[in-house]
């Protein structure tokens, strides 16, 4: 199979391909903005032809497909920042919204029929309709900030163009994913970078934390990737399936798991300096839909995503001067 990957050199780009790339018989060609693969992803240069590509440039997206005639798109690229939002909601806007209509002109220009996977966000949903309960595909929509708001916009607008422009769209809501090589701007992360920098020595044994009353559907990005594959075969046109684990960790105790991997002792400080209280306090997925859909479940343990996101902070410490 032909397959085109927008967004390939972010986070779950990277373990998307890499799962791809094990399943073998595929064709596999990549857009970003720089097509300059990280460290981290630089054994994929020969494996994965990466373009230079703004998704927001109609003719030269058009360009692109009608080169490569993918069977199959992962469509992830786009901005992916929820704070950072409320200061760059124009840019957040286009990169979300605008690049993504863009780039379904685009596949309809070329006289393409490719199954598109949309990476939409369990953040659309914002606050339960009613407190405690589980998001299902059919819950009211209130996202809370720019970030949320434009992907509920590009999902919605995916359905659209999956009835009136005939395009074969499937849209998947990933809620919390984690996992090695997540970048430090995310709590987890964070977290570990913070401890792994303690035991190299490169930072006090002090872990500084911002807000840590929010309860979050944690998922590791490698099942996550999981869910991506199957979808892309198994889910109907037009629908929109939920991803996550259907439970809830407080990101208090995933601290605390973390600091208790240490191999060094680390104290705990909070600072309400590092960033806003988190808009939607608890999130939690009802993924019936995607299992009986696909039979998929998540398989690894929230500890083995933790000691995996630990190693690899490790082994940045270990590289860094």
């Amino acid at each position: 199979m032909r397959i085109l990957i927008t967004g390939v050199t972010g986070f779950v780009g990277g373990h998307l391909a890499e799962r791809l790339l094990a399943e073998g018989g595929h064709t596999l060609v990549g857009i970003s903005r720089r097509a300059a693969w990280p460290q981290e992803l630089s054994a994929f240069a020969n494996h994965v032809a990466l373009a230079a590509l703004d998704l927001q440039n109609g003719p030269a997206v058009e360009a692109h497909l009608a080169s490569h005639k993918p069977d199959c798109i992962y469509h992830l690229a786009g901005y992916a920042n929820t704070g950072k939002s409320f200061k760059e909601p124009d840019l957040c806007w286009a990169d979300n919204l605008t690049a993504t209509r863009t780039l379904y002109d685009a596949i309809g220009r070329a006289k393409l029929a490719p199954r598109v996977v949309y990476i939409s966000s369990g953040l659309i949903y914002g606050e339960p309709d009613e407190p405690g309960r589980d998001c299902d595909e059919r819950t009211t929509l209130k996202p809370a900030s720019p970030y949320a708001a434009s992907k509920a916009a590009a999902d919605l607008m995916s359905f659209q163009y999956s009835r009136t422009a005939g395009l074969n769209v499937v849209r998947v809501r990933l809620f919390n994913q984690v996992g090695p090589r997540q970048s430090a701007d995310y709590s987890v992360a964070n977290f570990a970078r913070q401890i792994a920098a303690a035991e190299a020595g490169k930072q006090e044994p002090v872990l500084t934390t911002g807000d840590l009353s929010a309860q979050r559907d944690i998922t590791d990005v490698r099942d996550m990737a999981a869910a991506l594959c199957l979808l892309a075969t198994r889910g109907d046109r037009g629908e929109a399936f939920n991803a996550g684990r259907g439970q809830t960790y407080p990101i208090q105790g995933l601290l605390d798991r973390l600091v208790a991997m240490a191999r060094v002792k680390v104290e705990v400080r909070s600072s309400n300096d590092l960033g806003r209280k988190s808009d939607t306090a608890v999130t939690r997925a009802d993924t019936t839909k995607l299992r009986t859909a696909t039979g998929w479940v998540p398989a690894i343990p929230i500890d083995k995503t933790l000691e995996d996101t630990l190693d690899y902070w490790r082994g940045v410490a270990r590289k860094s001067p």
